[in-house]
């Protein structure tokens, strides 16, 4: 196990991901939490009762992977 393992991610899976998360972060705003530090607690917990129900946020959440979103936003912060 020398090798580097090769992660890949497709790139209409990142279309699905950012319109499911500015929905959640719509919402949350809409309900009056702060959508930043809610998702960050959602992310580094997977507790998904950091996200509100209303509108449906909790589910598009939850069809969200974890670690796609992390790579998306690494990549982006590094400008990559």
């Amino acid at each position: 196990m020398d090798s580097t393992i090769k992660f890949k991610v497709n790139p209409d899976r990142n279309a699905d991901m950012k319109t499911a998360l500015s929905e959640v972060y719509d919402a949350l705003v809409e309900k009056g939490y702060d959508p930043i530090n809610q998702i960050l607690g959602y992310i580094l917990s997977e507790d998904p009762t950091y996200i509100t129900n209303y509108k449906n946020a909790r589910t598009l959440v939850r069809r969200i992977d974890r670690d796609e979103l992390l790579r998306e936003m690494l990549r982006h912060y590094l400008d990559v």
